[in-house]
């Protein structure tokens, strides 16, 4: 193990995104990749967003996708609790100790008056940002604030100076002093805030390397500032991780990715039947490469070669055609037997197949998995492929987009002219079933393979889109096929 310690810390508030997804799967490649430690840590102080079903969600999440942690809930670790709403009274410590040391003051400004004077600072073209008013109090001014029912926040002393700092994806970067204000710790209410949450347990619990998201860039310099001063207090290791800021991923209309679009649940892939090793092979993507124009890999032999300064750093697009087309070459590599396993869930979701199937149903499953595993993107998909197999006579229906376009006047005479073809084969089996029906439909007819097989797969399955039609017609069985026809024929 190297000491290379980096931390995933969301906050459990909704459905996982796949923005979130991507920030845990580069800080555990890392991880693997150094033979360090990945760190799952809630930051869960938000009272009023934070829900324990989101937090269950997130660990449930992770574990899905096999990104397993080796610090955090339900792990345990040596710098326990992780999670943040269990770690109240080490925050109140910290502050107080800020607040003697000089590092921090009360800051009794109200709401209205700070906007006030971001306004005037507009107007005289100055950088907006608290102006430190309330630095050099005295016990006096802070004594009559209190009286009149003030509650003061508690904002950290910024030194004043430029910051610059080499980012493991961007390089060097320097913040100039004037865009970094002094800024609010601990609420009037006493809940302490992210900014100073976030860097005392970062400094607690030794994170060495920070992989976040760009938007938390700006961040960065308050931060290096804290490390200094907790450094100075005696709080942690006295280490100041090293940054690196992943690259937006963006949707549609270039705009960044948010939880509101859809493609960005996490909950949508899962429920699609998107297997967890092609979301992470797409995901892997956007922003890093494995090189060789190799798009292909799993996520340990993406960690073997994961390298911070392949990331990067221009804003990553999120193509769900290619994060689609990446889940079926996925599908098409697992073994039988592995689909089978993977798709029976969803089958019993789906109430296709009850909780305990029987030994038929299964080699009903086992026979038909190699026709649907070329033709689906996701497991959802083989659902609607292998329903027609299963479903009882009298519940079968027809998809009526499919019957308006398939089984209209002429496509009930070519099904006409099949069930004749089909009733005179003898041995039920796909050479004997396309044999029959090319002859009839095709040399004795004339009518092209597209137009003639149409509407016998939709009699039959029920919908357009299907196995392959003559080995559909051999699953299903002479008798349930002929019947589907002649129902169809007499609707």
């Amino acid at each position: 193990m190297s000491n290379v310690r980096v931390r995933f810390c969301p906050s459990p508030t909704g459905d996982p995104h796949v923005g979130m997804v991507r920030t845990a799967l580069f800080n555990w490649a890392y991880a693997k990749h150094t033979g360090g430690t990945y760190v799952f840590r809630i930051e869960d102080t938000d009272i009023a967003r934070d829900s324990e079903d989101s937090y269950l969600m997130l660990l449930d999440s992770l574990r899905w996708l096999g990104l397993n942690w080796d610090e955090g809930p339900e792990v345990g670790g040596p710098h326990g609790p992780y999670r943040q709403s269990e770690r109240f009274d080490i925050y109140q410590d910290v502050a107080a100790r800020l607040l003697t040391a000089g590092h921090a003051y009360h800051c009794f400004c109200s709401p209205e008056e700070l906007e006030d004077r971001r306004e005037l600072a507009k107007k005289q073209n100055r950088t907006p940002g608290y102006d430190g008013k309330c630095r050099e109090l005295s016990s006096v001014a802070q004594a009559e604030f209190k009286a009149a029912g003030r509650e003061p926040v508690l904002r950290f002393k910024m030194p004043g100076t430029d910051f610059t700092w080499n980012d493991l994806v961007r390089g060097e970067l320097t913040f100039a002093a004037e865009h970094v204000p002094d800024y609010v710790l601990v609420r009037g209410n006493g809940d302490p805030l992210y900014t100073l949450v976030n860097p005392v347990d970062d400094a607690l619990m030794q994170i060495t390397h920070v992989l976040r998201g760009e938007d938390l860039l700006s961040s960065t310099p308050r931060q290096i500032a804290l490390y200094a001063a907790l450094k100075d207090i005696g709080i942690g290791s006295g280490i100041t991780p090293e940054f690196g800021h992943l690259p937006y991923v963006m949707g549609e209309g270039n705009k960044k990715l948010s939880k509101r679009d859809p493609e960005s649940s996490l909950s949508m892939y899962r429920n699609q039947g998107f297997l967890p090793e092609g979301l992470l092979n797409y995901l892997a993507l956007l922003g890093w490469s494995m090189g060789d124009d190799q798009e292909f890999f799993t996520i340990d032999q993406m960690a073997k070669a994961f390298e911070i300064s392949r990331v990067n750093p221009n804003p990553a697009r999120f193509d769900l055609k290619k994060c689609t087309a990446i889940n079926a070459d996925w599908i098409r590599s697992l073994s039988s037997a592995e689909l089978i396993k993977r798709l029976l869930p969803f089958l019993q979701t789906a109430a296709v197949l009850p909780e305990q199937p029987s030994a038929e149903q299964l080699s009903l499953l086992a026979a038909a998995i190699e026709l649907v595993q070329e033709r689906i993107e996701t497991l959802s998909q083989g659902v609607e492929m292998l329903r027609f197999l299963y479903v009882a006579e009298s519940a079968f229906a027809v998809d009526p987009v499919d019957k308006a376009a398939l089984l209209d006047e002429s496509g009930m005479q070519i099904l006409l002219a099949a069930q004749a073809a089909l009733a005179a084969v003898g041995n039920w089996e796909r050479t004997e079933i396309e044999a029959a029906l090319r002859a009839k439909l095709i040399t004795e007819l004339g009518h092209k393979p597209k137009s003639a097989f149409g509407p016998v797969r939709v009699a039959v399955t029920g919908r357009r889109v299907s196995p392959p039609l003559f080995e559909s017609l051999e699953l299903l069985g002479k008798d349930r096929s002929m019947q589907r026809i002649s129902t169809v024929l007499a609707s």
